[in-house]
């Protein structure tokens, strides 16, 4: 598979300094992702933006899996809807305070991701894709009938609490700012596991890894370490957006929203760092703005997705980074 466009470490020339793994493109793209967050709850609406944030991070956790190592995963949805259920249940009927219910949305990500995983890594291409949708619906019956999930109701009222027994966060304003911080920090994770020697081995996996292997390294074990990783993160967005809507229902586990956090990482540009950021607020905004249209919404976002990928091939994101380097 060849290394996709985008603002990734190797696509800029050798000579462009570097800080802290930005090269000095990335930071100044950095930069005005910071600005936006900053700013963008003072003219738009805090709950919305929170869901961007949300889906940023779920598919900057899934694009770590399919644009790093090369790994495309039908089933995500498994690990965002597990992680808002168990989430909702600990803040709600546990009565855990927010920070450990996202945490353990987070875990139990993690500990679905190393079940699946161990099993899916066994296979390649189609039918690596084919049992990660296969045990992503079996996530979702489980969660159809089970008790504590509410069935078809599923968990509502579900508190937002108070962070560090200090904030409290019924407050729109400064339940944004946690959810900032927590994809900042999901996001600063996944730069720094990309552009480490574990990501470097993920890549190499990626572009070939019958050599990859031939060099000694144990392909299946960063695979799996990667898709637990993936995993985790995607728990940890599902958890933080429970807590942020009060509510985690069948849709967060349903095999569509896999397909949604797919376009959203293909929309921004795969194997970029802030191609599925951009991606996410793309695709969030047009639900969003969209939704008068009824059900013509799924039909008007189709003939943009061609669109997208008739004129960014490499996704948005990959396109400027593509003429960036051009240029540079």
């Amino acid at each position: 598979m060849a290394a996709p466009g985008g603002f990734s470490g190797t696509d800029f020339k050798q000579e462009d300094t570097v800080f802290f793994g930005f090269t000095r493109t990335q930071l100044a793209a950095f930069a005005i992702m910071l600005a936006f967050i900053a700013i963008s709850p003072f003219f738009l609406y805090p709950v919305f933006l929170m869901k961007v944030l949300c889906f940023a991070l779920f598919a900057c956790a899934f694009n770590l899996l399919i644009g790093y190592v090369g790994l495309l995963s039908f089933g995500h949805a498994a690990y965002f809807g597990m992680g808002g259920y168990l989430a909702g249940h600990a803040a709600k009927v546990w009565g855990l305070p927010p920070e450990l219910a996202i945490l353990i949305g987070g875990a139990v990500g993690a500990g679905l991701g190393l079940v699946i995983g161990a099993i899916a890594i066994r296979r390649q291409g189609i039918y690596f894709a084919m049992i990660t949708l296969a045990f992503a619906q079996m996530v979702y019956f489980f969660c159809l009938q089970a008790e504590f999930t509410g069935g078809e109701d599923g968990i509502q009222a579900i508190p937002r609490g108070v962070l560090f027994g200090v904030f409290d966060l019924r407050s729109d304003m400064t339940m944004y700012w946690v959810v900032a911080a927590v994809f900042l920090i999901g996001f600063l994770l996944i730069h720094r596991i990309i552009h480490s020697p574990f990501g470097m081995v993920l890549k190499s996996i990626r572009e070939n890894e019958p050599r990859a292997t031939s060099l000694g390294y144990r392909t299946d074990d960063y695979k799996l370490m990667a898709f637990v990783l993936s995993a985790a993160l995607s728990g940890v967005a599902g958890g933080t957006k429970a807590i942020v809507f009060g509510i985690a229902t069948l849709t967060d586990v349903f095999w569509t929203m896999s397909g949604e956090v797919v376009l959203m990482s293909l929309v921004g540009g795969l194997g970029t760092i802030f191609g599925p950021v951009m991606g996410a607020a793309v695709i969030i905004t047009m639900q969003n703005y969209l939704a008068e249209f009824g059900a013509w919404v799924t039909v008007i976002q189709g003939v943009i997705f061609v669109l997208c990928v008739l004129a960014f091939r490499r996704g948005i994101v990959g396109e400027i980074g593509n003429w960036l380097r051009v240029r540079l």
